[in-house]
C-alpha cells in the first residue's frame, strides 16, 4: 500500500474514532509511517523539526499516547529504559538484536493466526482478559554476528 494511502487510511481510522486531525498529529503519524527506525521521542522531534520547528516535546508525547490508545502505534521498551515507537497499521512482529538493540519489522501472513493462538492459549490457561499482544523475537542480528565472529548456524 503506498504511503499516501496508508496515511489517508490511518487518518480516516482516527476520524472514525472521533479524533480531530491536527497538522501536528498528521505530521507525527506521517513520520512514523515513512520511517522504519523505531524512533524515540527525540528522534521524532529531530525528524519533524523542519516542518514544525516550535513543536513541544509534550505535544509529541501526547500525540504518541493518543496514537497508541487508538491502536495505530505501539510502544517498544528500549534496553536503556526508554521507549521507542512503531507504526502498527499493518500488524507485524519484531526481531530485536540483543547486542546492538536494532529492531527489525517482520511481516508474515501467518502473524494473525500466531497471535490468535497465543491469545486463546493464554486465556484458556490463565483466565486473562487479553487487552493487547506484541510478539518479539530476540537474538543477534547478522551485522553483530559478523562483528562478533559468530556462526549463525549455531542456533539455540
Amino acid at each position: 500500500m503506498p504511503t499516501n494511502s496508508t496515511l489517508n487510511h490511518s487518518l480516516g481510522r482516527l476520524k472514525e474514532q472521533g479524533v480531530r486531525i491536527t497538522p501536528q498529529r498528521e505530521i507525527i503519524l506521517d513520520y512514523l509511517i515513512t520511517h522504519h527506525n523505531h524512533p524515540s521521542v527525540d528522534t521524532i522531534r529531530e525528524g519533524i523539526e523542519s516542518k514544525l520547528p516550535n513543536l513541544s516535546v509534550a505535544t509529541i508525547y501526547n500525540t504518541l499516547k493518543l496514537l497508541v490508545d487508538k491502536g495505530l502505534v505501539i510502544e517498544l521498551p528500549n534496553n536503556d529504559g526508554g521507549i521507542r515507537y512503531d507504526f502498527f497499521g499493518f500488524p507485524h512482529y519484531h526481531a530485536i538484536c540483543e547486542n546492538c538493540g536494532k529492531i527489525i519489522d517482520i511481516f508474515d501472513d501467518e502473524y494473525p493466526d500466531i497471535v490468535n493462538h497465543v491469545r486463546e492459549t493464554t486465556t484458556a490457561k490463565t483466565g486473562f482478559l487479553i487487552t493487547g499482544t506484541q510478539l518479539e523475537v530476540s537474538g543477534i542480528c547478522p551485522d553483530c554476528q559478523r562483528k562478533l565472529h559468530l556462526d549463525s548456524s549455531s542456533k539455540q
